[in-house]
């Protein structure tokens, strides 16, 4: 039993320390995330017409940097990346149709 929480123990502290061992590719991604996120609010406060565009393009932005590179998927079949790209599209277009 011991060992079991040993292990676990392990486990827990290594996915708590991840952010401090990732690559500095992963964390200028992260950085970008939150820049767009913040451009994401401060789009949404001008009373412009193009604005629900401009969220729903960033929001793509931000959606394919957390799949590709969160979620590992630049390291997935070409099926896969395709796919989620394709779900995309037609996410936004659908949007983008009933605004």
């Amino acid at each position: 039993m011991a060992y079991v929480r040993f292990n676990l123990a392990v486990v827990i502290s290594n996915n708590l320390f991840t952010f401090l061992i990732m690559n500095s590719r992963t964390i200028y991604v992260w950085i970008l995330l939150v820049i767009l996120t913040v451009a994401v609010g401060v789009i949404s406060s001008f009373p412009f017409s193009y604005a629900v565009v401009a969220i729903l393009v960033l929001s793509g932005i931000k959606f394919i940097g957390v799949s590709f590179y969160f979620m590992e998927l630049k390291k997935a079949h070409i099926f896969w990346k395709i796919s989620v790209l394709i779900y995309l599209l037609l996410f936004l277009t659908i949007v983008l149709i009933f605004i």
